[in-house]
């Protein structure tokens, strides 16, 4: 007799009860579900945006802003980097879309500006290369000299990595602020070199979508110049809009500290108002540079900058230790929730303008719901019909085993929070048809047996025991190309 041992059958009751306890919640409604008792499974699949319905943006990040922040910087560190190497006599420091130029006016300053600006070219890692910790021998920028000017230019690597880096960053900054508003489940990827696809089930237009995700939210602080003129700001100064006073601001070209500093920020309310106020909190190197500058401007009004716009501009009535505040600007609950939002998931590195953007209603996903259903249903009676009748009580085994295998996948999905869409509804069709192939082969090399007048018992153990190469061949080569989909 056919003898399996205890603990084999213990992982398998066990595996069943509890893949079946995860995809029980499927057969409950969504408001039944949440009376479920918190220790048990609750989750339910998730349906993708073509079951759904919900919001599809294409959109593209504006790299080019990137580039000319990073040609910004390096002027800056161009500069730096002559005067650390006592280079004091230069001219004509300038900038183009994709190089810095500098003119040393003193030739016998030339060899140690050269290898001050020299350094600033680092190598560029490029993918896993760089993971592994070896150089491609790709530079930043490539230096030329001709005469007494120095020109760096930044390289094609450089530009490919900025890129990459980008959208990157995007990514995951989308990911951070559609996951704070509590959507599930979206599907965020790049789409060629430096476009992003949104997909958002269950939300009722794209508009909703690009207001959370298309704001850079870039937040900065800067002082005020009480005697600057909006018209004509002076040099290391910026002319910034107030909107809520109608009015424009001289401000700092560099600010005094800046949102990378933010750890946390959450919808709050004025103590002595009741308005809606955006609480804000620093890390330690921040709340360090934000009690200094207070307790050194008392009295003096600082810029709360948004994204280009100033959205409050108070008076430092004492120091502001401790690393937190509150930023007030007019806000209503929304407006406040939304910005603490974005706050909290960090910058764009790059703005993000929408190339496509339409809204899947919800007929589709249920048209699409009755026919996956409707296949389904078909597909799993049809198998059930033909292994009764072709297989008889063995056939009757292998589709209560065919039962079992639907509501554990069922149950995967949920544990895991996996989205379902068309496709994945075909996948489990095809699973369906693809289930009873082990048993087909079993069955089959047992009627074989039984032909050579082996006993029953003999039979059946034959039958396994054969057919076990024939079945872990399929499951690998099918493994193979469930991979090789995943990855694509």
């Amino acid at each position: 007799m056919l003898e399996y041992p205890l603990w084999k059958r213990l992982c398998v009751v066990v595996t069943i009860l509890v893949g079946l306890a995860f995809a029980a919640p499927n057969l409950f409604s969504e408001q039944a579900r949440q009376s479920i008792p918190s220790w048990l499974p609750s989750a339910g699949v998730n349906l993708g945006l073509d079951l759904r319905g919900g919001a599809h943006v294409l959109l593209e990040s504006q790299v080019e802003e990137v580039f000319e922040k990073r040609i910004s910087d390096l002027r800056q560190q161009v500069r730096r980097a002559l005067l650390d190497a006592d280079v004091r006599r230069f001219s004509r420091l300038s900038r183009g879309a994709d190089f810095v130029s500098v003119t040393v006016t003193n030739a016998e300053d030339m060899e140690t500006a050269r290898a001050a600006l020299a350094a600033l070219s680092e190598p560029v890692g490029m993918g896993l290369a760089s993971g592994l910790g070896f150089e491609t021998g790709a530079r930043t920028f490539d230096i030329a000299v001709d005469g007494q000017t120095i020109t760096l230019t930044m390289t094609e690597e450089e530009r490919a990595q900025i890129v990459d880096r980008t959208i990157s960053q995007s990514l995951e900054v989308i990911r951070r602020r559609i996951d704070e508003s509590g959507t599930r489940d979206p599907t965020i990827q790049r789409q060629g070199t430096d476009r992003v696809l949104v997909q958002v089930p269950g939300v009722g237009s794209a508009e909703e979508v690009l207001s959370l995700i298309g704001r850079t939210a870039s937040l900065t602080f800067h002082d005020v110049v009480l005697d600057g003129d909006p018209d004509r700001p002076r040099p290391g100064t910026i002319a910034a809009p107030y909107p809520e006073f109608g009015q424009v601001l001289v401000l700092r070209e560099n600010p005094v500290l800046s949102g990378e500093r933010l750890v946390d920020a959450q919808l709050g309310f004025d103590p002595d108002s009741g308005a809606p106020v955006v609480n804000f909190r620093f890390d330690a190197t921040g709340g360090g540079i934000f009690s200094d500058y207070t307790r050194s401007n008392i009295g003096r009004p600082f810029a709360i900058v948004l994204d280009g716009e100033v959205i409050s501009a108070p008076n430092i009535q004492s120091a502001i230790t401790g690393g937190a505040g509150f930023i007030e600007g007019g806000f209503t609950v929304e407006t406040a929730r939304d910005l603490a939002v974005l706050l909290r998931s960090g910058a764009l590195p790059a703005s993000l303008v929408p190339l496509e953007q339409r809204t899947v209603g919800p007929d589709l996903g249920a048209d699409s719901i009755a026919a996956g259903e409707a296949a389904a249903v078909l597909a799993f009676l049809a198998v059930l019909i033909f292994m009764s009748i072709v297989y008889r009580a063995f056939g009757i085994f292998a589709n209560i085993a065919l039962m079992l295998n639907v509501g554990l996948i069922l149950g995967a999905l949920s544990a895991i929070g996996a989205t379902l869409t068309l496709p994945g509804i075909a996948g489990i069709v095809l699973t369906i048809g693809m289930a009873v192939d082990a048993n087909v082969l079993v069955f089959e090399r047992i009627r074989e047996e039984l032909k050579r007048a082996k006993k029953p018992h003999q039979a059946v153990d034959r039958g396994y025991s054969e057919a076990l190469s024939a079945i872990i061949d399929a499951n690998i080569t099918t493994l193979i190309a469930a991979v090789i989909l995943f990855v694509l």
